[in-house]
Protein backbone atom coordinates (compact mmCIF):
# COMPACT_ATOMS: atom_id res chain seq x y z
CA UNK A 1 0.00 0.00 0.00
CA UNK A 2 1.23 3.31 -1.12
CA UNK A 3 2.19 6.01 1.14
CA UNK A 4 -0.56 8.24 -0.01
CA UNK A 5 -2.78 5.71 0.33
CA UNK A 6 -2.13 5.21 3.99
CA UNK A 7 -2.34 9.16 4.47
CA UNK A 8 -5.84 9.09 3.31
CA UNK A 9 -7.00 5.52 5.67
CA UNK A 10 -9.37 6.74 7.93
CA UNK A 11 -7.83 6.79 11.61
CA UNK A 12 -9.08 4.73 14.21
CA UNK A 13 -11.90 6.27 16.41
CA UNK A 14 -10.68 7.27 19.90
CA UNK A 15 -12.27 5.60 22.79
CA UNK A 16 -15.13 7.28 24.21
CA UNK A 17 -14.65 9.31 27.56
CA UNK A 18 -16.32 7.56 30.46
CA UNK A 19 -18.96 9.88 31.48
CA UNK A 20 -22.34 9.62 33.50
CA UNK A 21 -25.03 8.90 31.10
CA UNK A 22 -28.18 9.86 33.75
CA UNK A 23 -28.56 11.85 36.41
CA UNK A 24 -28.04 8.73 38.97
CA UNK A 25 -24.98 8.21 37.32
CA UNK A 26 -24.23 11.93 37.45
CA UNK A 27 -25.43 12.49 41.38
CA UNK A 28 -22.91 9.52 42.24
CA UNK A 29 -19.90 10.44 40.41
CA UNK A 30 -20.15 14.12 41.76
CA UNK A 31 -20.79 12.61 45.58
CA UNK A 32 -17.21 10.74 44.49
CA UNK A 33 -15.64 13.50 42.81
CA UNK A 34 -15.91 15.86 45.03
CA UNK A 35 -15.25 13.59 48.32
CA UNK A 36 -11.87 15.78 49.44
CA UNK A 37 -13.96 19.03 49.15
CA UNK A 38 -17.01 17.80 50.93
CA UNK A 39 -14.37 16.78 53.84
CA UNK A 40 -13.18 20.20 53.88
CA UNK A 41 -16.25 21.40 54.89
CA UNK A 42 -17.44 18.75 57.31
CA UNK A 43 -20.16 17.37 54.87
CA UNK A 44 -19.57 14.15 54.43
CA UNK A 45 -21.46 12.74 56.83
CA UNK A 46 -24.49 14.52 55.65
CA UNK A 47 -23.85 13.86 51.77
CA UNK A 48 -24.08 9.96 52.20
CA UNK A 49 -27.68 9.73 53.93
CA UNK A 50 -28.59 12.70 51.36
CA UNK A 51 -27.66 10.54 48.38
CA UNK A 52 -28.94 7.21 49.87
CA UNK A 53 -32.32 8.56 50.17
CA UNK A 54 -32.50 10.61 46.66
CA UNK A 55 -31.17 7.46 45.28
CA UNK A 56 -33.36 5.67 46.87
CA UNK A 57 -36.67 8.20 46.16
CA UNK A 58 -35.54 8.25 42.59
CA UNK A 59 -35.49 4.20 42.33
CA UNK A 60 -38.98 4.41 43.72
CA UNK A 61 -40.43 6.89 41.55
CA UNK A 62 -39.11 5.09 38.35
CA UNK A 63 -40.39 1.87 39.46
CA UNK A 64 -44.03 3.38 40.05
CA UNK A 65 -43.36 5.18 36.96
CA UNK A 66 -42.24 3.06 34.64
CA UNK A 67 -41.76 3.46 30.95
CA UNK A 68 -43.47 6.59 31.91
CA UNK A 69 -40.43 8.24 33.17
CA UNK A 70 -37.45 9.44 30.86
CA UNK A 71 -35.70 6.82 29.22
CA UNK A 72 -32.28 6.79 30.59
CA UNK A 73 -33.99 6.13 34.19
CA UNK A 74 -36.23 3.41 34.02
CA UNK A 75 -36.11 0.35 36.21
CA UNK A 76 -33.59 -2.12 35.12
CA UNK A 77 -35.69 -4.75 36.44
CA UNK A 78 -37.90 -5.53 39.78
CA UNK A 79 -36.39 -5.39 43.16
CA UNK A 80 -33.91 -8.60 43.25
CA UNK A 81 -34.81 -10.90 46.53
CA UNK A 82 -31.98 -10.17 48.15
CA UNK A 83 -32.50 -6.51 47.74
CA UNK A 84 -35.78 -6.99 49.60
CA UNK A 85 -33.75 -9.11 52.40
CA UNK A 86 -31.98 -5.93 53.02
CA UNK A 87 -35.07 -4.42 53.34
CA UNK A 88 -36.97 -6.19 55.50
CA UNK A 89 -34.00 -6.79 57.94
CA UNK A 90 -33.62 -2.74 58.23
CA UNK A 91 -36.74 -2.44 59.03
CA UNK A 92 -36.72 -5.47 61.92
CA UNK A 93 -33.65 -3.28 63.05
CA UNK A 94 -36.08 -0.35 63.36
CA UNK A 95 -38.48 -2.43 65.70
CA UNK A 96 -36.15 -3.87 67.55
CA UNK A 97 -34.68 -0.22 68.25
CA UNK A 98 -38.57 0.52 69.16
CA UNK A 99 -38.76 -2.40 71.44
CA UNK A 100 -35.48 -1.62 73.28
CA UNK A 101 -36.27 1.65 73.77
CA UNK A 102 -39.71 1.05 75.34
CA UNK A 103 -38.56 -1.77 77.48
CA UNK A 104 -35.78 0.90 79.18
CA UNK A 105 -38.41 3.73 78.96
CA UNK A 106 -35.85 5.42 77.25
CA UNK A 107 -38.60 8.31 76.06
CA UNK A 108 -40.42 10.17 72.79
CA UNK A 109 -37.38 12.34 72.55
CA UNK A 110 -34.55 9.98 72.73
CA UNK A 111 -36.65 7.52 70.21
CA UNK A 112 -36.82 10.05 67.73
CA UNK A 113 -33.43 11.04 68.13
CA UNK A 114 -32.41 7.43 67.94
CA UNK A 115 -34.71 6.74 64.82
CA UNK A 116 -32.77 9.48 62.35
CA UNK A 117 -29.81 7.73 63.41
CA UNK A 118 -31.11 4.74 61.92
CA UNK A 119 -32.33 6.51 59.13
CA UNK A 120 -28.34 8.11 58.87
CA UNK A 121 -27.16 4.20 59.31
CA UNK A 122 -28.85 1.31 59.12
CA UNK A 123 -31.04 1.98 56.83
CA UNK A 124 -28.24 3.39 54.34
CA UNK A 125 -27.35 -0.52 53.68
CA UNK A 126 -31.05 -1.23 51.73
CA UNK A 127 -31.34 2.16 50.18
CA UNK A 128 -28.10 1.81 48.15
CA UNK A 129 -28.71 -1.55 47.11
CA UNK A 130 -32.44 -0.45 45.90
CA UNK A 131 -30.54 2.20 43.67
CA UNK A 132 -28.06 -0.08 42.43
CA UNK A 133 -30.29 -2.88 41.32
CA UNK A 134 -33.23 -0.44 40.01
CA UNK A 135 -31.13 2.68 38.77
CA UNK A 136 -28.99 1.83 35.65
CA UNK A 137 -25.68 2.80 37.11
CA UNK A 138 -22.61 1.33 36.05
CA UNK A 139 -20.17 -0.27 37.54
CA UNK A 140 -17.26 1.85 35.24
CA UNK A 141 -18.69 5.00 36.72
CA UNK A 142 -18.13 3.97 40.61
CA UNK A 143 -14.45 2.29 39.65
CA UNK A 144 -13.54 5.85 37.68
CA UNK A 145 -15.16 7.98 40.68
CA UNK A 146 -13.61 5.96 43.18
CA UNK A 147 -9.91 6.21 41.24
CA UNK A 148 -10.86 10.28 40.91
CA UNK A 149 -10.83 10.12 45.04
CA UNK A 150 -7.58 8.09 44.75
CA UNK A 151 -6.38 11.09 42.71
CA UNK A 152 -7.63 13.87 45.40
CA UNK A 153 -5.31 11.64 48.43
CA UNK A 154 -2.59 11.44 46.34
CA UNK A 155 -2.18 14.97 45.58
CA UNK A 156 -2.74 15.58 49.54
CA UNK A 157 -1.05 13.10 51.11
CA UNK A 158 2.76 15.64 50.79
CA UNK A 159 1.11 18.10 52.85
CA UNK A 160 -0.91 15.55 55.43
CA UNK A 161 2.39 13.62 55.90
CA UNK A 162 4.54 16.96 56.02
CA UNK A 163 2.38 18.32 58.57
CA UNK A 164 3.60 16.50 61.60
CA UNK A 165 6.96 17.49 60.99
CA UNK A 166 6.27 21.07 60.46
CA UNK A 167 4.47 21.14 63.82
CA UNK A 168 1.60 21.77 62.48
CA UNK A 169 -2.43 21.00 64.94
CA UNK A 170 -4.05 17.83 64.34
CA UNK A 171 -7.48 19.09 63.66
CA UNK A 172 -7.89 22.17 61.89
CA UNK A 173 -11.90 22.98 62.79
CA UNK A 174 -15.06 21.36 63.47
CA UNK A 175 -17.66 22.01 60.79
CA UNK A 176 -20.58 24.12 62.30
CA UNK A 177 -22.81 21.55 60.33
CA UNK A 178 -22.23 18.99 63.19
CA UNK A 179 -25.34 21.14 65.16
CA UNK A 180 -27.68 19.05 62.50
CA UNK A 181 -26.88 16.09 64.86
CA UNK A 182 -24.38 12.43 64.49
CA UNK A 183 -22.01 10.10 66.86
CA UNK A 184 -19.38 12.60 67.61
CA UNK A 185 -17.28 15.87 66.48
CA UNK A 186 -14.92 13.73 64.47
CA UNK A 187 -17.63 12.98 61.75
CA UNK A 188 -17.30 16.58 61.14
CA UNK A 189 -13.53 17.82 62.07
CA UNK A 190 -10.98 18.22 59.58
CA UNK A 191 -7.73 16.35 60.56
CA UNK A 192 -4.90 16.38 58.74
CA UNK A 193 -3.20 13.74 61.35
CA UNK A 194 -3.54 12.47 64.90
CA UNK A 195 -0.98 11.41 67.12
CA UNK A 196 -1.32 7.77 68.43
CA UNK A 197 -1.18 7.65 72.37
CA UNK A 198 0.21 4.30 72.55
CA UNK A 199 3.41 5.27 70.49
CA UNK A 200 3.18 9.14 70.43
CA UNK A 201 3.96 8.87 66.64
CA UNK A 202 1.67 10.19 63.63
CA UNK A 203 -1.03 8.52 62.28
CA UNK A 204 -3.50 9.28 59.53
CA UNK A 205 -6.44 8.94 58.37
CA UNK A 206 -7.54 10.91 55.36
CA UNK A 207 -11.37 11.87 54.98
CA UNK A 208 -12.08 9.40 57.52
CA UNK A 209 -13.48 10.31 61.23
CA UNK A 210 -10.65 7.94 62.33
CA UNK A 211 -6.96 5.88 60.94
CA UNK A 212 -8.82 2.06 61.18
CA UNK A 213 -11.62 2.90 59.06
CA UNK A 214 -9.39 4.83 57.12
CA UNK A 215 -7.11 1.47 56.59
CA UNK A 216 -10.25 -0.13 54.96
CA UNK A 217 -11.52 2.43 52.78
CA UNK A 218 -8.21 2.38 51.47
CA UNK A 219 -8.67 -1.35 50.85
CA UNK A 220 -12.26 -0.57 49.34
CA UNK A 221 -10.06 2.04 47.17
CA UNK A 222 -7.85 -0.75 45.96
CA UNK A 223 -10.28 -3.73 44.91
CA UNK A 224 -12.16 -0.77 42.86
CA UNK A 225 -9.37 0.37 41.61
CA UNK A 226 -8.28 -3.21 40.13
CA UNK A 227 -11.48 -3.28 38.05
CA UNK A 228 -10.18 -0.21 36.44
CA UNK A 229 -9.63 -0.88 32.54
CA UNK A 230 -7.56 2.45 32.10
CA UNK A 231 -3.84 1.30 33.43
CA UNK A 232 -3.42 4.77 34.15
CA UNK A 233 -6.36 5.54 36.47
CA UNK A 234 -5.87 2.08 38.07
CA UNK A 235 -2.24 3.03 39.03
CA UNK A 236 -3.56 5.83 40.64
CA UNK A 237 -6.76 4.12 42.72
CA UNK A 238 -4.29 1.86 44.10
CA UNK A 239 -1.67 3.39 44.83
CA UNK A 240 -3.83 5.87 47.03
CA UNK A 241 -5.54 3.13 48.65
CA UNK A 242 -2.26 1.72 49.55
CA UNK A 243 -1.16 4.84 50.59
CA UNK A 244 -4.24 5.26 52.75
CA UNK A 245 -3.61 1.41 54.44
CA UNK A 246 -0.17 2.15 55.27
CA UNK A 247 -0.33 5.86 56.49
CA UNK A 248 -3.29 4.75 58.90
CA UNK A 249 -1.01 2.14 60.71
CA UNK A 250 -4.03 -0.02 60.87
CA UNK A 251 -3.56 -3.90 61.59
CA UNK A 252 -6.31 -4.94 60.03
CA UNK A 253 -6.03 -2.59 56.72
CA UNK A 254 -3.13 -4.78 56.09
CA UNK A 255 -5.17 -8.17 56.86
CA UNK A 256 -7.75 -6.41 54.43
CA UNK A 257 -5.36 -5.74 51.53
CA UNK A 258 -4.10 -9.31 51.30
CA UNK A 259 -7.13 -11.50 51.70
CA UNK A 260 -10.30 -8.61 50.24
CA UNK A 261 -8.12 -8.72 46.75
CA UNK A 262 -6.64 -12.08 46.42
CA UNK A 263 -9.01 -13.93 48.01
CA UNK A 264 -11.90 -13.02 45.16
CA UNK A 265 -9.42 -13.77 42.15
CA UNK A 266 -8.37 -17.21 43.60
CA UNK A 267 -12.39 -18.88 44.31
CA UNK A 268 -12.56 -20.11 40.50
CA UNK A 269 -9.98 -22.12 41.55
CA UNK A 270 -12.36 -24.19 43.97
CA UNK A 271 -13.91 -25.47 40.17
CA UNK A 272 -10.92 -26.67 39.40
CA UNK A 273 -9.57 -30.59 39.76
CA UNK A 274 -5.89 -29.66 40.39
CA UNK A 275 -6.65 -27.23 43.16
CA UNK A 276 -8.20 -29.53 44.97
CA UNK A 277 -5.14 -32.12 44.42
CA UNK A 278 -2.99 -29.39 45.25
CA UNK A 279 -5.01 -28.54 48.41
CA UNK A 280 -5.10 -32.40 49.97
CA UNK A 281 -1.42 -32.70 49.24
CA UNK A 282 -1.06 -29.94 51.61
CA UNK A 283 -3.53 -30.96 53.64
CA UNK A 284 -1.54 -34.33 54.13
CA UNK A 285 1.75 -32.67 54.85
CA UNK A 286 0.11 -31.07 58.09
CA UNK A 287 0.62 -34.63 59.18
CA UNK A 288 4.42 -33.92 59.57
CA UNK A 289 4.62 -29.96 59.61
CA UNK A 290 1.15 -29.40 61.14
CA UNK A 291 2.07 -28.77 65.07
CA UNK A 292 4.90 -26.30 63.84
CA UNK A 293 2.89 -24.19 61.38
CA UNK A 294 -0.11 -24.02 64.58
CA UNK A 295 2.82 -22.77 66.83
CA UNK A 296 4.13 -19.94 63.95
CA UNK A 297 0.20 -18.88 63.64
CA UNK A 298 -0.09 -18.82 66.89
CA UNK A 299 3.08 -16.88 67.29
CA UNK A 300 2.08 -14.67 64.29
CA UNK A 301 -1.70 -14.14 65.80
CA UNK A 302 -0.07 -12.83 69.21
CA UNK A 303 2.66 -10.71 67.70
CA UNK A 304 -0.82 -9.02 65.56
CA UNK A 305 -2.12 -8.61 69.12
CA UNK A 306 0.67 -7.62 70.29
CA UNK A 307 1.29 -4.72 67.81
CA UNK A 308 -1.18 -2.57 69.41
CA UNK A 309 -1.34 -4.49 72.60
CA UNK A 310 -3.50 -1.04 74.63
CA UNK A 311 -6.01 -0.99 71.08
CA UNK A 312 -6.39 -4.96 71.72
CA UNK A 313 -7.19 -4.61 75.43
CA UNK A 314 -9.62 -2.17 75.18
CA UNK A 315 -11.44 -3.91 72.32
CA UNK A 316 -11.74 -7.30 73.54
CA UNK A 317 -13.06 -5.65 77.38
CA UNK A 318 -15.83 -4.04 75.90
CA UNK A 319 -16.73 -7.14 73.99
CA UNK A 320 -16.73 -8.89 77.16
CA UNK A 321 -19.00 -6.56 79.48
CA UNK A 322 -21.25 -5.92 76.45
CA UNK A 323 -21.56 -9.75 76.01
CA UNK A 324 -22.28 -9.88 79.56
CA UNK A 325 -24.75 -7.46 80.07
CA UNK A 326 -26.53 -8.67 76.93
CA UNK A 327 -27.32 -11.58 78.36
CA UNK A 328 -28.18 -10.49 81.83
CA UNK A 329 -30.06 -7.76 81.11
CA UNK A 330 -31.63 -7.69 77.29
CA UNK A 331 -31.61 -11.00 75.98
CA UNK A 332 -34.23 -10.43 72.85
CA UNK A 333 -33.85 -6.29 72.08
CA UNK A 334 -31.10 -5.07 73.54
CA UNK A 335 -30.78 -2.13 75.37
CA UNK A 336 -31.67 0.11 72.68
CA UNK A 337 -29.03 2.38 72.70
CA UNK A 338 -24.69 2.50 74.30
CA UNK A 339 -23.91 2.67 76.89
CA UNK A 340 -20.72 4.76 78.86
CA UNK A 341 -17.91 2.99 79.52
CA UNK A 342 -15.88 2.83 82.99
CA UNK A 343 -12.50 4.02 83.10
CA UNK A 344 -11.31 -0.12 82.08
CA UNK A 345 -11.84 0.92 78.69
CA UNK A 346 -10.79 4.43 78.80
CA UNK A 347 -14.71 5.35 78.70
CA UNK A 348 -15.69 3.60 75.37
CA UNK A 349 -19.25 3.79 75.29
CA UNK A 350 -20.73 -0.16 75.46
CA UNK A 351 -21.58 -1.47 72.41
CA UNK A 352 -19.14 1.02 70.31
CA UNK A 353 -16.42 -0.85 68.19
CA UNK A 354 -17.95 -4.22 67.16
CA UNK A 355 -20.56 -3.95 64.87
CA UNK A 356 -22.20 -7.84 66.04
CA UNK A 357 -20.93 -7.70 69.93
CA UNK A 358 -22.37 -3.90 69.59
CA UNK A 359 -25.83 -5.67 68.20
CA UNK A 360 -26.33 -7.77 70.86
CA UNK A 361 -26.22 -4.89 73.19
CA UNK A 362 -28.16 -2.45 71.40
CA UNK A 363 -30.56 -4.43 69.93
CA UNK A 364 -30.41 -7.97 71.08
CA UNK A 365 -30.96 -11.17 69.21
CA UNK A 366 -33.63 -9.63 66.93
CA UNK A 367 -30.97 -6.71 65.42
CA UNK A 368 -28.19 -9.47 65.37
CA UNK A 369 -30.52 -11.71 63.44
CA UNK A 370 -31.74 -8.66 61.13
CA UNK A 371 -28.35 -8.40 60.03
CA UNK A 372 -26.93 -11.44 59.95
CA UNK A 373 -29.67 -13.19 57.25
CA UNK A 374 -28.89 -10.11 54.71
CA UNK A 375 -25.07 -9.95 54.84
CA UNK A 376 -24.91 -14.39 54.71
CA UNK A 377 -27.04 -14.01 51.30
CA UNK A 378 -25.49 -11.19 49.68
CA UNK A 379 -22.35 -13.09 50.61
CA UNK A 380 -22.97 -16.34 49.51
CA UNK A 381 -24.30 -14.96 46.33
CA UNK A 382 -20.91 -12.94 45.95
CA UNK A 383 -19.15 -16.08 46.41
CA UNK A 384 -20.71 -18.30 44.11
CA UNK A 385 -20.89 -15.45 41.31
CA UNK A 386 -16.55 -15.07 42.27
CA UNK A 387 -16.25 -18.63 41.68
CA UNK A 388 -18.20 -19.24 38.42
CA UNK A 389 -16.25 -16.07 36.70
CA UNK A 390 -14.95 -12.27 37.04
CA UNK A 391 -18.40 -10.74 37.12
CA UNK A 392 -18.29 -11.93 41.25
CA UNK A 393 -14.90 -10.65 42.25
CA UNK A 394 -15.88 -7.03 43.36
CA UNK A 395 -19.26 -8.09 44.52
CA UNK A 396 -17.31 -9.81 46.77
CA UNK A 397 -14.19 -8.26 47.64
CA UNK A 398 -16.78 -5.46 48.71
CA UNK A 399 -18.43 -7.90 51.11
CA UNK A 400 -15.18 -9.26 52.71
CA UNK A 401 -14.36 -5.88 53.59
CA UNK A 402 -17.57 -4.94 55.37
CA UNK A 403 -17.23 -8.24 57.40
CA UNK A 404 -13.93 -7.61 58.40
CA UNK A 405 -15.15 -3.90 59.21
CA UNK A 406 -17.62 -5.35 61.06
CA UNK A 407 -15.44 -6.91 63.49
CA UNK A 408 -13.15 -3.53 64.36
CA UNK A 409 -15.92 -0.98 64.21
CA UNK A 410 -19.47 -0.36 63.82
CA UNK A 411 -21.31 -0.49 60.57
CA UNK A 412 -24.22 1.73 61.21
CA UNK A 413 -22.19 4.98 61.89
CA UNK A 414 -19.98 4.15 58.78
CA UNK A 415 -22.49 3.31 56.05
CA UNK A 416 -21.75 6.85 54.54
CA UNK A 417 -19.21 6.33 53.27
CA UNK A 418 -19.39 2.65 52.48
CA UNK A 419 -22.31 3.54 49.85
CA UNK A 420 -20.43 2.85 46.49
CA UNK A 421 -19.60 -0.60 47.82
CA UNK A 422 -23.53 -0.40 48.79
CA UNK A 423 -24.30 0.57 45.30
CA UNK A 424 -22.14 -2.29 43.74
CA UNK A 425 -24.11 -4.98 45.87
CA UNK A 426 -27.28 -3.87 44.23
CA UNK A 427 -25.75 -3.87 40.89
CA UNK A 428 -24.41 -7.32 41.53
CA UNK A 429 -28.28 -8.59 42.45
CA UNK A 430 -29.32 -6.96 39.15
CA UNK A 431 -26.87 -8.62 36.79
CA UNK A 432 -27.86 -11.96 38.62
CA UNK A 433 -31.18 -11.73 38.31
CA UNK A 434 -31.00 -10.45 34.60
CA UNK A 435 -28.29 -13.14 33.17
CA UNK A 436 -28.06 -15.66 36.08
Amino acid sequence: MSAAAVSLAPAAPAAAPLVPANPAEAMAFAALRWTWPFYFVGALYLVGPVLGWCLAALAVLSLYLGPAIRADLRPTGPVPPVVWGWFIGMAAMLVALWAGHADWGLGTKQTIKSSIGWAKGWALLALFPLAGAVLPIRREILVRGQCVVGLWTLALTPILFAAPQLGLPERIFTSPLKAVGGPGPEYFSVFLFTWDPGSWTPRWQFYAPWSPFAALLGVLQVCFALEERNIRWRSIGVAAGVTMILLSKSRMGLVGLVACTAGPRLMPLILRGWAWQALAAVAASFAVIGSAVGGAALDAVAAFKGARADSTRVRETLQRIAGERWQAEAFWTGHGTVHPGPHVVEYMPIGSHHTWWGLLFVKGVAGFAALLVPLVWQTLLALTDAARGPRGRLPLSVMMTIVLLSFGENLEIEAYMLWPGLILLGIHARELAARG
